[in-house]
């Protein structure tokens, strides 16, 4: 038994030598701890993950770059997006990545795949990847015009959309919104139009984590030593984020370029976080959360 204990360690430690955390991977555990039996309890640990919950999936949602007319029931659309993220330097608000410094931007690049349907519907597919980490944001997305394509009348679109968050350790992460968008498209002459728009993004967030062990420090030769109690000290969970109470407010505003099948846009957006209690006690100061920028660009064709 004990031989059968000295190999299980000495794999332990082989395949945590073998593992490779990059530079953007998140480490939810640098936010603190919410238990306040544990080591190191931080009051503010759980506002401080409700505050990150709110960040990473505005910037994992701010990104539409279409406007709100539809492709028509044959249309067809492939563009590769990048949309650049600023995440806000405040002391109200932190990104734990894994070297522990908060990043001054996020790159996201993206593939986003569109596919026209009648009656002014159009669906809609994006994957994207945090730049220097392990983290991909699936999202799936229905658009409906309610009006498009009247000569003197803006086009006005909703579209519905919801994102995951995968690649991340221990956290459960999902974003969700309805947007309501209007722009107007004008002929330059041949195949080539330019479309200004705009919208309101309503998104909300739910957020969760697993339980999350606080004294990383330990190793597993020393779990094998401690009394089974003492094996889940200092571990926890954070208070998980409800849609019903976590809303973000994005607006945006872009141009798009089509000359015959090429299609170039770019756009910019404004997502606030809103506020949030500074610690678990309702009768606690209120904590203002800043705003989140994002610019992205977009290049594809358009069928």
């Amino acid at each position: 038994m004990h031989a059968f204990s000295r190999w299980m360690a000495l794999a332990a430690l082989l395949s945590g030598a073998a593992a490779h955390a990059d530079k953007n991977d998140l480490r939810i555990s640098l936010l603190g701890n919410p238990d306040p039996a544990g080591a190191n309890h931080s009051p503010t640990a759980n506002t401080d993950f409700q505050a990150f919950a709110r960040a990473m999936a505005a910037a994992i949602t701010s990104t539409n770059l279409t406007p709100p007319e539809t492709l028509g029931h044959a249309g067809f659309s492939v563009n590769a997006e990048l949309g650049v993220v600023i995440l806000p330097r405040s002391a109200s608000i932190r990104i734990p990545t894994e070297n522990g410094s908060q990043p001054d931007t996020m790159l996201v690049p993206s593939l986003h795949v569109r596919k026209g349907l009648p009656f002014s519907v159009e669906l809609g597919g994006r994957v994207g990847w945090v730049e220097k980490s392990r983290m991909i944001a699936a999202t799936g997305e229905v658009k409906w015009a309610v009006n498009e394509g009247f000569t003197y009348l803006p086009d006005i679109g909703v579209r519905g959309h919801i994102t995951r968050l995968t690649g991340v350790r221990d956290l459960s992460l999902t974003a969700g919104g309805l947007d309501a968008g209007i722009g107007k498209q004008f002929p330059l002459g041949g195949m080539v139009t330019l479309t200004p728009y705009g919208g309101l993004d309503f998104t909300f967030v739910s957020a969760e984590t697993d339980i999350i062990d606080f004294n990383p420090g330990r190793s597993y030769i020393d779990s094998l030593q401690d009394s089974s109690r003492a094996a889940f000290e200092d571990t926890g969970v954070y208070k998980p984020v409800e849609f019903s109470s976590n809303m973000t407010q994005r607006i945006y505003g872009g141009v798009r370029f089509i000359g015959g099948t090429l299609q170039l846009s770019a756009e910019l957006s404004f997502a606030r976080l809103g506020s949030a209690q500074e610690t678990d006690d309702p009768n606690s100061a209120t904590r203002s959360l800043p705003t989140v920028v994002t610019f992205n660009t977009s290049l594809g064709l358009d069928f």
